[in-house]
């Protein structure tokens, strides 16, 4: 093969002033005083990926609760488990959120907090003895308020919300499900047979438990066909919520309903393939946003409330 010899002194070269950049000095983050507060902090962050994108997400929901447009929030029960209640119900009395959705675990913490004030066993310890999921008054109490909410013609949220609010459990006000069954923000419950730790116990029923959930994902479906021009945010669950969305969204657009122009956000400390192929990309095709926010949830929410909040006191 013929040996080329390059002449580096023919290369054509352009001034660097004329070329397209994608950092600019105007977009670095500004010195902190030290002082800021969260609205002065969020400002001062660098305009690049997820700093944009958190900047951009808050800008969209006080835009969408100001056109009094639906905000969903499906989340996992971790979320729970990191102490994130109080700020939820923040944003539900602030008339921001319209609906919550939450997995099988999502009741279980939820109760125990209400019940107990504490939640989250150690599964390592349990499982070797077979005590793992046997807490007694979290079987009994959970099934018996899902069997009597199935006989009255409840969703599964709205059963254990009403238990939890009605028997005014030592912690109630802490509780999401009682606190929004007082408030009467719709909380739906979507559970996979088996996964969940009141399954295990005597008393559970299992058409209880489908009954309730089904009539749960029906009314999801119903606050999902309200989304037209508003907001999804998936909030740490991979599996369930994402694939209870896509196929909510699926069922009301077949029956009409022109779900566009929405936002979704999905907020996770990993990248997991359904949350973000069913809540940030397949939702929205065509004329929709989807923005993928990666973080622990204990950090990166209260940064998401606190800059909606913050906006919401400037009105």
């Amino acid at each position: 093969m013929k040996n080329i010899e390059l002449n580096k002194k023919q290369l054509t070269t352009y001034p660097l002033a004329s070329r397209p950049s994608k950092v600019s000095i105007n977009r670095f983050a500004k010195t902190l005083t030290g002082k800021e507060s969260v609205a002065g902090l969020l400002d001062k962050l660098p305009g690049f990926l997820a700093a944009d994108d958190l900047r951009n997400v808050i800008n969209t929901i006080i835009s969408v609760h100001q056109q009094q447009r639906s905000i969903l929030l499906g989340m996992g029960a971790h979320v729970i488990k990191v102490g994130l209640t109080p700020l939820i119900l923040q944003l539900v009395e602030k008339g921001v959120l319209s609906g919550i959705a939450l997995n099988g675990a999502g009741i279980i913490h939820d109760f125990e907090i209400a019940y107990a004030g504490h939640t989250s066993e150690d599964v390592a310890d349990g499982i070797s003895s077979g005590n793992f999921g046997m807490a007694q008054e979290t079987g009994e109490l959970l099934n018996r308020a899902i069997l009597l909410g199935d006989r009255e013609g409840l969703g599964l949220g709205a059963a254990v919300g009403r238990m939890i609010w009605e028997e005014k459990l030592p912690h109630r006000e802490m509780s999401l499900l009682g606190q929004c069954y007082r408030m009467q923000i719709p909380v739906t419950v979507h559970v996979a047979i088996g996964t969940d730790i009141i399954h295990m116990h005597a008393a559970a029923d299992g058409a209880a438990i489908g009954s309730t959930s089904l009539k749960d994902f029906d009314r999801f479906c119903g606050l999902v066909a309200q989304l037209k021009g508003g907001v999804y945010i998936n909030l740490g669950s991979a599996v369930v919520l994402p694939e209870v969305f896509l196929k909510a969204i699926s069922l009301v657009r077949n029956l009409g309903h022109q779900v566009d122009n929405l936002t979704t956000v999905n907020m996770d400390f990993n990248r997991q393939y359904r949350s973000f192929e069913n809540v940030v990309k397949r939702p929205t095709l065509g004329n929709g946003r989807g923005y993928q926010i990666i973080g622990h949830h204990e950090i990166m929410f209260p940064l998401l409330v606190a800059g909606i909040l913050a906006q919401l006191e400037n009105e």
